[in-house]
């Protein structure tokens, strides 16, 4: 088994929100804020970042299941063998990414999720008492009256905040390693052409990366 990182910087370009709750919900407080860590400093949760590249990967390459068959996505091996998923239509990049991302079938013959998403921490260069996150007022408006109801105000990381991510990757020896790290990159990249976080429609949470290939070998064991 071979183990890959991957490191760069995310650049937030829009204000950026992922949730996080509120343990108290106070009159003129924020009503919806960005998750945090203890000291109170904004992150952007690992998970958040494999589910967007996950998802898209799968529309661009008509993976996911289909929703009005209760299935929903993300797309499955339904229990079949490498072999099986790689003779069907866009087999190989599905096998790559059920490898990559997971096979959430109990019955998988793929064996272990090969790649890992690190939670993404404030860049070096943070300074004590710059800005880092903005409360945001927004409205719904009625259509037919053009009244404004449900004020609220929404807590985004503020633009030109940078987060440190870190992709690991673990290569068997059945794998193919170029095309592992050829998916990743390209879901970095319709991550950079669509957003992260909510409310994206109305333009919050557009990114960028730096370093989206340059994969380092970060251990070699024979197992």
């Amino acid at each position: 088994m071979r183990i890959f990182e991957l490191k760069g910087i995310l650049e937030v370009l829009t204000g950026l929100h992922i949730g996080g709750g509120n343990d108290a919900m106070m009159i003129g407080g924020i009503d919806n804020a960005v998750v945090k860590t203890r000291d109170g400093k904004p992150y952007m949760p690992g998970s958040s970042l494999k589910g967007k590249m996950r998802s898209l990967l799968e529309i661009k390459y008509g993976l996911y299941k289909d929703e009005k068959e209760g299935t929903g996505s993300p797309c499955d091996s339904d229990g079949q063998s490498a072999d099986d998923i790689t003779n069907q239509k866009n087999g190989k990049k599905k096998l790559t990414l059920l490898k990559l991302f997971g096979d959430p079938n109990p019955n998988s013959k793929l064996g272990i999720t090969r790649a890992t998403f690190g939670d993404c921490y404030l860049a070096d260069g943070a300074k004590e008492g710059d800005q880092l996150t903005e409360a945001k007022y927004e409205n719904t408006v009625d259509r037919k009256t053009g009244t404004a109801t449900n004020p609220r105000q929404t807590e985004r990381v503020c633009a030109g905040v940078k987060f440190g991510y870190a992709i690991r990757v673990k290569v068997l020896e059945s794998d193919d390693e170029t095309a592992f790290k050829t998916l990743l990159k390209e879901g970095l990249e319709l991550v950079e052409a669509d957003y992260l976080g909510g409310s994206g429609s109305r333009g919050y949470g557009r990114v960028s990366f730096t370093n989206k290939e340059d994969f380092e070998e970060i251990g070699n064991e024979t197992i």
